[in-house]
């Protein structure tokens, strides 16, 4: 019996690449649905074995625990050496843009706003 191991929806593309790799490293079978069409599923990795299923799971969560550390780390340089961006960076890049911005959001805000308040 098949068994869902990871929904594709919002999982970047190197993600799913390293996983699919982590798997083949440790011989775990699985198989991949594709995304349908219209949106309506993201596709996924499915392990083809019951046996697998805790295995790989660990693997998974393993993995998903060392990419976290490393985005985190990966972050906190970029703060360290000046690259992170803030609403400030951006502010000071193209305040005019920013600005335009700040009164497009208060105009769709307004606008789904005014039925309530002309009640």
């Amino acid at each position: 019996m098949a068994k869902l191991l990871l929904n594709l929806r919002g999982v970047p593309d190197d993600e799913a690449d390293e996983i699919r790799a982590l798997l083949e490293e440790h011989g775990i079978a699985f198989y991949e649905t594709p995304p349908s069409r219209w949106g309506v599923s993201a596709g996924g990795i499915w392990l083809r074995r019951r046996e697998d299923i805790e295995p790989a799971e660990r693997l998974v969560a393993d993995y998903q625990l060392r990419r976290a550390e490393k985005a985190r780390a990966e972050l906190l340089a970029a703060e360290r050496e000046g690259r992170r961006r803030t609403i400030g960076i951006v502010f000071r890049e193209d305040p005019l843009r920013f600005v335009a911005a700040l009164f497009g959001i208060a105009a769709v805000i307004g606008l789904l706003a005014l039925p309530f308040l002309l009640l």
